[in-house]
């Protein structure tokens, strides 16, 4: 640092420290969100568990009629709705472009509508000229479990009136506080469901029936879904953001470290030439 006088240093330190007590409180909120959206993560699992059991069990027993959801609607339009969940700010290391450019690339070439989920998502899409459902949810922190079902209340009904032929699910599923994958699915037609043969569940009897008890809990089902995707995303993000910020104030206590080292031998290099001034006078 050639040329920086010992003052200039000094104002770059006090910087990087102010700096560094940022990142650092960051770092603390983010994990202590992370400890509460873990929990959230743990709560919702159940619920969802559940409700795929009892409609694998009805699927999978029916032999009367052809359930709704199964399949796309007889002349149905070939578009596509994507459920999009992404964060509300940056400064989480890669978590919301990873999502979003995995999802722009999945919905390459086809007819789509996006529901963004975050304020990030409705950007993104956006500025690319992709269609958006509503911008109702783009604060990510405020959406709610009540939110979600209204979601999929009104995602089941397109797809029940032929408007989608699918709809799609965008997130960022939580692996660890180290860890956390962009991923993709499928949430109707529900053509993935598990339909091996079983005797297990052909004495519960459904009232008033499989078809009307399918219909009613397909939605539940699907916020259900929606919200535990919303839950592993909101974890991912402040993994993701403790992640970025422990780095971030490592860096900071890397670069005050440097520019102390810098400090202190441009003050010995000041000294030196002021005591060679001195002898040099006398």
């Amino acid at each position: 640092m050639a040329g920086v006088s010992t003052k200039e240093i000094k104002t770059r330190i006090r910087s990087m420290e102010s700096t560094k007590q940022i990142t650092k409180a960051m770092e603390m909120v983010a994990a202590s969100k992370l400890r509460h959206a873990q929990a959230k993560i743990a709560h919702s699992r159940p619920y969802f568990q559940l409700l795929y059991g009892v409609i694998q069990d009805i699927a999978r027993l029916n032999t009367e009629q052809k359930l709704p959801y199964l399949q796309p609607v007889q002349n149905s339009e070939d578009r596509i709705a994507y459920v999009v969940i992404a964060g509300d700010r940056g400064l989480a290391g890669g978590y919301n472009s990873n999502i979003l450019k995995m999802v722009y690339q999945d919905m390459a070439g086809k007819d789509v509508d996006v529901l963004p989920i975050g304020k990030k998502a409705a950007d993104f899409f956006h500025l690319r000229g992709v269609p958006l459902l509503n911008e109702q949810y783009t604060n990510a922190e405020d959406v709610s479990v009540s939110d979600c079902f209204t979601m999929a209340k009104a995602l089941c009904k397109a797809f029940k009136a032929g408007k989608y032929s699918e709809i799609r699910l965008g997130y960022s599923n939580f692996v660890s506080a180290l860890s956390q994958t962009p991923a993709t699915m499928e949430l109707l037609p529900l053509s993935a469901l598990d339909n091996d043969p079983t005797d297990e569940g052909e004495g519960i009897l459904y009232e008033p029936g499989r078809r009307v008890v399918f219909e009613a809990i397909i939605p539940e089902y699907l916020g259900g879904v929606i919200y535990g995707a919303l839950c592993e995303s909101r974890a991912s993000e402040q993994a993701a953001r403790r992640s970025a910020m422990d780095t971030a104030t490592q860096n900071a206590e890397e670069m005050i470290a440097d520019l102390s080292l810098k400090f202190n031998q441009a003050r010995q290099a000041a000294i030196t030439q002021e005591i060679t001034e001195i002898v040099a006078g006398t």
